[in-house]
């Protein structure tokens, strides 16, 4: 597929299953058997374990929005740096809400194959988000 495609693909990964919580358009975007290179703990494999991890995080951040703030494609991959805000709502990875503001960075980089996902890895500020849910303690605030 041209990169431009493979771009559209993930723009729109991004606006209805992650923002709009369309968890069926996965399923046109999304390869059955799609792999999670760097899963969250317990994140099963394949389009479903996926499904489950966006409606995780919907439920952790009902408000959750994603601005894709750069892309870089090449060949098959797509390369997208992120940014991510939420309001804490709900449990999220066992931590009840807080009703914090957060707002979360990080890279994602996505193989298609023959326009949709195959694999993934994102490598998001974690440590960041954690501090901002009060969790973990941010430097200086012991």
């Amino acid at each position: 597929m041209p990169e431009s495609e493979n771009i559209a693909t993930g723009d729109r990964f991004v606006e209805e299953v992650i923002n709009q919580g369309r968890l069926d358009s996965a399923d046109q975007l999304v390869e059955a058997d799609f792999i999670e290179l760097d899963p969250l703990p317990g994140q099963r494999q394949g389009r479903e374990g996926l499904k489950e991890t966006i409606a995780m995080m919907r439920t952790g951040f009902p408000d959750i929005h994603w601005v894709t703030d750069e892309t870089v494609a090449a060949g098959d991959k797509v390369v997208s740096r992120f940014t991510w805000t939420g309001t804490h709502r709900g449990d999220f990875l066992g931590i009840p809400a807080t009703g914090k503001s957060v707002t979360v960075r990080g890279v994602v980089i996505d193989r298609l194959n023959a326009g949709k996902m195959a694999d993934s890895r994102i490598l998001m500020d974690t440590l960041g988000l954690m501090q901002q849910l009060g969790v973990v303690p941010s430097p200086g605030n012991g």
